[in-house]
């Protein structure tokens, strides 16, 4: 038998042959394996503030004096002005920054409780999974707030390593309660006679549904319960630097740091107390939080890995105005139409932009030319441009809403989308889409709501035709666009993206999100004491 393009060869000659070109193959696969492995590809580190506001980053809002390196972040990097949140309150946003999916696809749309007995559906792929399955080693530090039993857990949701609470830090008591409105109990020392009493504890917090202590774990293991959240955030740091010293630059990490801060109870090391220039418990707090962000910043330049790490930071929703001195700053987006009509919040749970508009800041050395960008971008975006980014394929068998924005990183563009759509987050039915940004406008099919500090909140009203305002040329909402004078047709055009969306999704590969509760879910150290303290 001769080979049929060298007719000339000996049997053992295309024997031979055939071998050298199969070893061929297989070396040139075996070297894109390590090359898909190797330093090439950058590590990412994700920051996600709680409950923080667009004014609350010093470089966007001159009010603020408390970020320092988040701001030296900005001067360096991307810092966008018009950046969103993928929903408006805690668990929705968080399903939509890891998946890149809004919540109508999900099924995540209103908040876990600690006693839900699932999280994040396990068909659902978050950007860790997607990482790890790429060669990366993945890490998570922080609030989690997608399911904590099982499967729902983040060490079995793509994360390596994992330490942190499962969910907010006032959906249960701890021992010093911090700063909040109204003002928490703190934790029963035991099952009988104790300051506050087991009763006077479960009364004053018949609200919340909550009678257990809040939990932190390293990896899959309570190793406090409950928390103290004095010495938390320099405990993040630590995790964050020892999780930063245990890389290399052979293998590419992905760490994900969901801060505690600015969600209420606020609590900080008594180092911080009187120490920000406002001298008020938000800003002493903030300013721990920051310095959280040195660290991370620190760790990587000791180690030499600054140079091949994107850091994001960016928050899940903005100020919680019914905490009052608690809350933080929307910059300009005050939602001026909702206060004068209503009085109602205009920040978290709310669609108005203090509710979703949030800071934004990518960070590559040498890569990212430092810039401020107005392109229209969403957290949304995170996976499809880490995806980009790392070379690692997008999940399969699904639609995304977000788009991968690496040309606006890295080649200075400013395309970002064209249209967004803001899912109700507390006012409305959860995660519907009755506000819609198309270009400079925002449409808004529903206002009223929810309470702001000294307004128990009003009947949500809805309003057909939308509410359109000029968010460019009017930021703070003030003055919705008299239609008859509007040379374009915006409410058609917004009405024909809301037929496109929903066509989308029913027809997309979604799912349905198992919201059942059960005490039994709830993360126990030990049952035997009335609030699962770890040590009787």
């Amino acid at each position: 038998r001769k080979c049929g393009w060298q007719a000339w060869a000996s049997e053992a000659s295309c024997e031979w042959m055939m071998f050298s070109i199969c070893l061929m193959i297989s070396l040139v696969s075996w070297v894109a394996t390590v090359a898909n492995t190797a330093s090439d590809r950058p590590s990412f580190i994700l920051m996600f503030a709680d409950d923080f506001g667009w004014g609350d980053l010093g470089a966007n809002f001159a009010e603020t004096k408390e970020t320092p390196n988040l701001d030296r972040l900005a001067s360096n990097g991307v810092r966008f002005t018009d950046f969103h949140a993928g929903a408006s309150v805690c668990t929705p946003s968080r399903a939509a920054l890891l998946t890149g999916r809004l919540g109508k696809r999900t099924g995540v749309t209103h908040n876990f409780s600690p006693t839900s007995v699932a999280g994040l559906p396990l068909n659902e792929t978050t950007v860790a999974e997607m990482l790890k399955a790429s060669g990366y080693s993945t890490g998570m530090i922080g609030k989690w707030h997608l399911g904590v039993n099982g499967p729902f857990h983040p060490s079995h949701r793509g994360f390596d390593f994992y330490f942190g609470l499962p969910y907010s830090n006032d959906m249960g008591c701890v021992d010093d309660p911090g700063y909040n409105l109204p003002e928490q109990k703190a934790c029963p020392k035991d099952n009988s006679s104790v300051t506050p009493t087991v009763d006077e504890f479960h009364h004053a917090n018949l609200e919340s549904d909550v009678s257990d202590s809040v939990p932190l774990y390293l990896n899959t293991k309570i190793i406090e319960q409950p928390v103290n959240l004095d010495n938390l955030s320099d405990r993040y740091a630590l995790m964050a630097s020892d999780f930063i010293h245990n890389q290399t630059e052979d293998n590419p990490f992905f760490l994900y740091v969901a801060f505690t801060h600015m969600h209420v109870p606020q609590n900080h090391d008594p180092k911080y107390t009187n120490a920000s220039m406002r001298k008020t418990v938000f800003a002493d707090t903030l300013l721990e939080m920051d310095a959280t962000v040195g660290a991370i910043l620190r760790a990587l330049e000791k180690h030499g890995l600054t140079e091949n790490t994107l850091l994001w930071f960016t928050a899940d929703n903005g100020p919680w105005e019914t905490k009052c001195q608690y809350t933080g700053l929307k910059g300009p987006y005050q939602g001026s139409w909702q206060k004068q009509m209503t009085g109602s919040s205009t920040g978290k749970f709310t669609t108005w932009e203090g509710g979703h508009r949030e800071p934004g800041i990518v960070y590559w050395k040498g890569k990212i030319k430092p810039r401020i960008s107005d392109a229209l971008v969403s957290a949304l975006d995170v996976l499809p441009t880490i995806a980009a980014l790392s070379r690692s394929p997008l999940p399969s068998y699904r639609r995304f809403d977000g788009i991968d924005i690496s040309h606006v990183l890295l080649n200075g563009s400013d395309e970002g989308h064209e249209h967004l759509f803001h899912p109700n987050s507390g006012v409305g039915p959860s995660g519907e889409l009755n506000t819609v940004r198309y270009k400079e406008y925002k449409a808004m099919y529903l206002s009223g709501g929810s309470g702001s500090c000294k307004h128990a909140g009003s009947q949500v009203t809805k309003h057909d035709p939308p509410l359109i305002f000029n968010v460019k040329e009017d930021p703070a909402e003030s003055t919705p666009l008299n239609l008859t004078m509007s040379k374009n047709n915006i409410i058609a055009e917004v009405e024909k993206l809301l037929v496109q969306i929903h066509n989308d999704i029913h027809t997309d590969n979604t799912t349905v999100t198992d919201y059942k509760s059960s005490k039994s879910a709830m993360p126990c150290c030990n049952p035997h004491h009335v609030v699962c303290r770890c040590t009787d």
